[in-house]
């Protein structure tokens, strides 16, 4: 039997997503359905469950969206070529980038722009690299932290730049830059790492986690890149890691002669699914914290999306000459409540 539970901190949200679920909230609460969401706002099914329920259909191309429609543009980053076509179409469109994907793109533009062949590390398929490789296709080449630089051959051996998915783990970054560092020694950079905060402090709980358990369990979706590196990362600790979406996918047998099991979570899972893990656990001597530091990032909502709604707030009051200066709006309280609040609003 299960003694105890250690429980990861931090874990699950982080600041882009509580920025994108509550942005598309207000999109649900403001316009009549349905709205239009380019890629899933998050990569979690429960939290995209609770969006489609509320009238948001989510889309995997832009020209799927009919012209006239609310459109928003998920947190993984959109390719100019769309963000284009859904200004031009759209209604209304709201942009939720995370600003640390946007971070990327603009380095991918720079480097680019100054003639440097891109090495962007991340996994084929994923949104996020899809739309950071859009920046600029003919300069950046996709590495796949498994395979590697495989035959990549710089043009100029003294311009090549070295990016990254912000969700990757921090043993794949590391593999490749090693790699790449020993190939090209004047190899460009960021200053300031590509790989988000959340990924990295998620990564640190999770080795913390596996000096005292002997099994972690990680809530998260499958199509979920930072959840899967936790996985990754336990599993190179040297124990055994399961990815859940929820309660329901534990087997019996993972838990059989484990008496203190890890417990975290995806930055796009929800917290709820984590607690509901605990339940299903029952450990005999309740649930251990295991801080490896405090997050306090936050992310103000896109600024599409706060004019609008200060706009809106303008036309209520009767005018905008009415409006008193410096009054605060509904988007000015918006430290005030999270992500979890607001999939609790839409009542689905």
């Amino acid at each position: 039997m299960t003694q105890r539970v250690l429980l990861a901190e931090p874990r699950g949200f982080c600041a882009g997503v509580e920025m994108a679920i509550k942005a598309l909230t207000w999109m649900v609460r403001v316009f009549e359905p349905p709205i239009y969401c380019y890629h899933e706002i998050v990569h979690n099914a429960a939290v995209v469950g609770v969006f489609e329920r509320a009238g948001v259909i989510f889309v995997d191309d832009i020209s799927e969206v009919p012209k006239g429609s609310v459109v928003m543009l998920s947190a993984h980053g959109s390719a100019p070529e769309v963000v284009g076509a859904a200004d031009t179409f759209a209604a209304v469109m709201v942009d939720a980038v995370c600003p640390l994907v946007t971070k990327v793109h603009h380095e991918v533009k720079r480097a680019a722009a100054k003639g440097f062949d891109i090495l962007y590390v991340g996994h084929e398929g994923h949104d996020e690299a899809l739309g950071a490789v859009a920046q600029a296709p003919d300069a950046v080449t996709l590495v796949d932290p498994d395979r590697g630089l495989d035959e990549f051959v710089a043009d100029d051996p003294a311009k090549v730049a070295l990016l990254a998915q912000t969700t990757l783990g921090m043993y794949e970054w590391e593999g490749v830059l090693d790699d790449a560092r020993s190939r090209y020694e004047a190899i460009k950079t960021s200053r300031k790492s590509d790989l988000c905060y959340a990924t990295t402090n998620r990564q640190s709980a999770v080795e913390r986690l596996a000096e005292d358990a002997t099994l972690i369990l990680v809530v998260g979706s499958e199509n979920s890149s930072n959840t899967q590196a936790l996985v990754r990362v336990a599993r190179n600790a040297g124990v055994e890691a399961h990815r859940i979406d929820g309660p329901d996918d534990i087997q019996d047998e993972w838990l059989d002669g484990h008496e203190t099991i890890g417990v975290t979570a995806g930055a796009s899972a929800p917290d709820q699914r984590v607690q509901s893990v605990i339940d299903r656990i029952n450990p005999s001597r309740g649930v251990d914290l295991v801080r490896v530091t405090k997050e306090d990032e936050y992310f103000p909502l896109p600024p599409a999306l706060r004019k609008l709604i200060h706009t809106l707030q303008a036309l209520v009051e009767g005018a905008y000459a009415c409006r008193t200066p410096g009054r605060p709006g509904p988007v000015d309280q918006d430290r005030d409540w999270g992500a979890t609040e607001a999939l609790q609003l839409l009542g689905v």
